[in-house]
Formats: C-alpha cells, structure tokens, sequence
C-alpha cells in the first residue's frame, strides 16, 4: 500500500464558538485519516468528537502539502520495508 496525503478541512467549538480548521495528515485510506483528526484535536484542545465536525476529506499531491507532510512522503518513498 502506497502512503497518500489528505487534506481535512472541518470545524471545532471551543469556548462556544465554532472555528474552522485545516490538517494535512498523511495516511493509506480515509478512515484512518478521520480518527487520526479525531485524536489530534481531542488530544490538542480537549474537545470530545462531537465537538469536531469533519466537512471535507480530499486528497492532494505532495507538493500541496505543508513542507512538514513533504518531507514525511520522502522519506517513505527512500525508506521501503
């Protein structure tokens, strides 16, 4: 299975207020990515799932990505198991 880039884009309340978000995460299929969102923003802003509305999971090339996930796909590409 190959690695892909996604980009998620969804909002979060936190302090009564909705706020959009933006994550780029890389992974082999959607669902891993959804829990992957889940976990990271659970864990980063104490918000428990319901508080966390996924509005669009695309996937993007590499070079969209933030230089951070660029440089994860190199590494995965140079590195094969």
């Amino acid at each position: 299975m190959s690695v892909k880039v996604y980009r998620v884009i969804g909002m979060m309340r936190i302090k009564n207020q909705w706020q959009k978000f933006r994550i780029d995460l890389t992974a082999t299929k959607v669902p891993e990515v959804i829990e992957r969102v889940y976990s990271l923003l659970g864990s980063r802003h104490k918000l428990p799932r319901q508080f966390i509305r996924i509005l669009e999971i695309r996937q993007i090339s590499p070079e969209e990505a933030k230089p951070e996930i660029q440089q994860l796909v190199a590494l995965d590409k140079v590195v094969k198991f």
